[in-house]
């Protein structure tokens, strides 16, 4: 895979955030952004010989490579609805009916992701476990949510619905994202939206 731009590396290094709500102008930008934290992925062995994941949240997209750095697919993604890199400190304790809009974030980060099962026993992929936040096929069962057409849409701003998991269309899951994390374990870089993307990944540096 070639990896240029390098002098994006140099950009997040220095402490620039990706914007939020970007335009489709940027489109270029983020991807440019994202090859590069693959870049660093490979180069440093951070992945320790795992597949992996980068979700960037700014473009609402997620990209899925293999062991090697090879790109397998992207694909975009429904996010949680509120802006923000953390999430509340026992948040994955509490019943969804308890969750305010503004605690409904995607946490920003390294995690080391696992084959699970949710309450209803479809397979899901933890990523973080302890604040509940899963990759999963989406589900359409709230039809006023739209989350199909959320998800088909030209924008950004309207992928941020969930409580904080990363929702894909269940053909994206089950052919891509599915057969690659096929090991028990991988990894998910979930890019920052309000912080400098080297705090939030330390290899970067």
């Amino acid at each position: 895979m070639p990896f240029k731009h390098l002098g994006a590396v140099a950009m997040l290094a220095a402490g620039a955030c990706l914007p939020w709500a970007a335009s489709r102008a940027d489109e270029g930008e983020r991807a440019r952004v994202v090859q590069q934290v693959a870049h660093a992925v490979v180069r440093s062995g951070d992945a320790q010989g795992m597949a992996f994941a980068i979700v960037d949240k700014t473009g609402a997209r997620l990209h899925v490579y293999d062991a090697l750095g090879r790109v397998q697919g992207t694909a975009p993604v429904l996010l949680g609805l509120a802006r923000g890199d953390h999430s509340v400190p026992g948040i994955g304790e509490r019943r969804m009916s308890e969750i305010r809009p503004h605690e409904r974030t995607t946490p920003a980060g390294r995690f080391v992701a696992e084959h699970g099962r949710n309450v209803q026993g479809e397979d899901i992929i933890w990523v973080d476990y302890e604040a509940a936040v899963s990759m999963h096929r989406v589900r359409a069962t709230n039809p006023r949510e739209r989350r199909l057409e959320r998800l088909a849409s030209p924008t950004i701003a309207d992928n941020r619905i969930s409580y904080g998991c990363i929702n894909v269309l269940a053909d994206f899951y089950d052919r891509v994202l599915k057969p690659t994390f096929r090991a028990r374990h991988a990894v998910v870089y979930v890019l920052p939206e309000t912080r400098p993307v080297h705090e939030v990944l330390g290899f970067l540096d």
